[in-house]
């Protein structure tokens, strides 16, 4: 008979890599949010699971039961083949630790493959996110980018974590880049999985005497971040970029690849274009439409984000911040690197 295994000891082997992680309901519920790092094999596709609800509504439990089995009994040698090339400790999980976790793990017992079923299911582990997020201590000092949009910051951030340094990069947990065109070619995530990617990096950042991080306002696309994580950022050392217009243009465009997302741009446009004096948003959605981009982009820099940011960068203390003068990305990499191994010198890169 198949064990089931408590969210904390499920989180601890999860966390050492010792055991992996069956997500068993459906694809939508899976991409909607799940447990990061885990596996979709589902009992059920989108329309079985509608299937089987209806029926369970409309006429009882027991008709529900055996529809389900009927179904899933057709897919047993291929849901036993996929779990058999699995190796190691396994657990599975769905909704409530209910009837297709139960069956998933009764069907793999009875085959000879071990797999445990987590308790509670993946509502259960959601409680423990919430409640961890609720009661984390985090004690890292927070470096925070600040710059002109398409000063590089991500890329910036991503360049640093390569080698070595402590990023916790919102917008990455996000899938979104911030901006009234941040979701263009991304998949943004929901509040739900934003906070499980966002706990995981946290748990393993939080041993660092320091974090970088972007200066993001209280929501990042569809999410909002947690209290604590503003205030971090807001009580930390504030590095602020200056790179020239012409550099910042360039990253805009390697970034959102506009012409392979035009109708996105229009769009996104239409949604901040009256902000806008109307002959300047005349030329940018001309622009837009014709496919001059570096036009568009850098009116769009000019007359509308450059002024917002400038509103914005004010609102710090100078006995808080540290102004950077640089070209390129490459340069303010090695300058905030410098910054770094003059306040941290012990512990420049984990």
């Amino acid at each position: 008979m198949f064990q089931d295994i408590a969210i904390e000891e499920l989180m601890a082997a999860y966390n050492n890599k010792e055991i992996t992680l069956i997500d068993v309901r459906s694809p939508s519920e899976y991409k909607d949010s799940t447990i990061p790092g885990s596996m979709n094999i589902p009992l059920f596709n989108d329309e079985e699971r509608a299937e089987v609800g209806t029926i369970y509504k409309q006429e009882s439990s027991d008709k529900a039961k055996e529809r389900g089995l009927e179904i899933f009994s057709a897919k047993l040698p291929q849901f036993i083949k996929t779990f058999s090339a699995i190796e190691g400790p396994k657990a599975v999980f769905c909704w409530r630790g209910g009837m297709r976790s139960r069956t998933a793990a009764t069907v793999l017992d009875l085959m000879g493959i071990r797999a445990k079923r987590l308790q509670g299911g993946f509502r259960t582990y959601r409680q423990w996110i919430v409640k961890q997020l609720g009661e984390m201590d985090f004690t890292p000092q927070a470096y925070v980018l600040h710059g002109n949009t398409g000063t590089g910051k991500t890329l910036i951030l991503n360049e640093l974590a390569k080698q070595g340094y402590p990023v916790l990069d919102l917008e990455g947990l996000a899938g979104h880049r911030g901006s009234i065109f941040g979701e263009i070619g991304l998949e943004p995530n929901n509040q739900k999985m934003f906070e499980s990617l966002l706990f995981h990096d946290l748990d393993k950042l939080n041993a660092s005497p320091y974090i970088l991080m972007e200066a993001e306002s209280k929501r990042v696309g569809k999410v909002v971040l947690p209290d604590f994580v503003t205030q971090k950022k807001q009580q930390g050392l504030h590095i602020f970029i200056d790179m020239p217009v012409s550099e910042r243009v360039n990253h805009i465009l390697e970034d959102y690849l506009p012409w392979e997302h035009r109708e996105e741009c229009l769009e996104a446009f239409k949604r901040i274009k009256r902000r806008i004096h109307t002959p300047i948003a005349g030329r940018i959605e001309e622009d837009l439409e014709s496919g001059n981009y570096h036009s568009a982009v850098r009116l769009l820099l000019e007359h509308y984000y450059d002024p917002r940011y400038e509103f914005h960068e004010n609102n710090y203390d100078e006995n808080q911040r540290i102004n950077l003068q640089v070209q390129n990305s490459s340069e303010a990499i090695v300058k905030i690197k410098e910054i770094i191994k003059k306040r941290q010198p012990a512990h420049t890169v984990l």
